[in-house]
């Protein structure tokens, strides 16, 4: 019986021991400093944006867009490894892991402090300083724009740059591709928390942009064109005399000015710079001086520039402008 209880009392201070062994383990590697980054590291591999938010001391600064806190708009992250984790003189843990993000290999530090403990044994962490950083994005031409293929509009004016919140690290890349509008894409590496990288979306039009606009001018001139009189009305082109016209005019298009689109400067706006066309205009005039009569059957050249406005729906509001 004694050989037994000593038996039973050496197994449970092996068992004990093993017990507070893996405690251990565990508090230096799952419930570590390094091992609560890794786990934010790892939901952002994932793409699993919800677990990565709710981690303690993620927190978004007030005020500012987080629409690309979600899962379809994280960038691709891999290779992750610890590079080190040291704690200073107030026990704040400064945890730096290398990663790559797409082909780039970049490194990030997150500021890690323990808050609690679990059932009195595994540690509890906080990051010190929220892991997100912010994108402060340009959108001079157009506010439409994605990334990482997430259709994102800003809402402030095309003079401004509007803030997004994004997790750290993160690859993003934005373009622009509307109906009309089209950008090249640009990859932005966003690596250090709390950083503000700036990013302008230089969009363009494209083919369709030119081939809507110059069906709905060619519209335009052609019922200008359909007006019995010397001045159509709310028209680029007519014609004027000093003698009497006997005749009804007639007007037909002769060559349409042509079409260039580019960004009005930063104002949101599209351009369609100078261009010269030509109406052709059929009247009989009577001279004042002597009676007689002739036929102005002549090209009328005229000179148009427009400015375009991009409804979010598409809809273009074209308008002719002096310049």
């Amino acid at each position: 019986m004694r050989r037994l209880m000593i038996s039973w009392t050496i197994g449970f201070a092996l068992l004990i021991t093993a017990f507070f062994g893996i405690v251990v383990l565990l508090n230096s590697t799952v419930y570590s400093a390094h091992g609560f980054v890794s786990s934010y590291l790892d939901a952002l591999a994932r793409h699993d944006a919800t677990t990565a938010r709710e981690l303690p001391g993620v927190r978004a600064p007030s005020g500012v867009e987080t629409t690309l806190l979600t899962d379809r708009a994280l960038g691709t992250i891999g290779d992750i490894r610890l590079v080190h984790d040291a704690a200073d003189a107030s026990g704040v843990h400064h945890v730096e892991f290398s990663y790559k993000l797409g082909t780039r290999h970049e490194t990030s530090t997150y500021s890690v402090v323990q808050t609690s403990s679990f059932l009195g044994l595994f540690s509890r962490w906080s990051f010190a300083k929220s892991p997100l950083a912010t994108v402060s994005v340009a959108t001079p031409h157009d506010p439409r724009f994605r990334v990482n293929g997430t259709p994102v509009s800003s809402s402030v004016s095309s003079i401004q740059s509007q803030p997004f919140v994004v997790f750290a690290p993160g690859l993003y890349v934005f373009d622009s591709r509307s109906t009309y509008v089209i950008a090249t894409p640009v990859a932005v590496p966003v690596t250090e928390p709390a950083s503000v990288t700036p990013v302008r979306i230089e969009a363009e039009a494209n083919a369709l942009f030119a081939k809507e606009v110059r069906k709905q001018l060619s519209e335009y001139y052609a019922r200008c064109a359909k007006q019995t009189v010397l001045l159509p009305t709310s028209c680029p082109f007519g014609k004027s005399f000093s003698n009497r016209v006997v005749s009804t005019p007639a007007w037909k298009m002769v060559s349409d000015p042509p079409v260039a689109i580019g960004p009005d400067g930063n104002s949101g706006r599209w351009f369609v710079p100078k261009a010269t066309g030509q109406a052709h205009l059929t009247v009989k005039v009577q001279s004042l001086f002597d009676g007689s009569i002739s036929t102005f059957d002549s090209n009328v050249p005229f000179e148009v520039s427009y400015v375009i406005e991009v409804a979010p729906n598409d809809h273009l509001t074209i308008t002719s402008v002096n310049r």
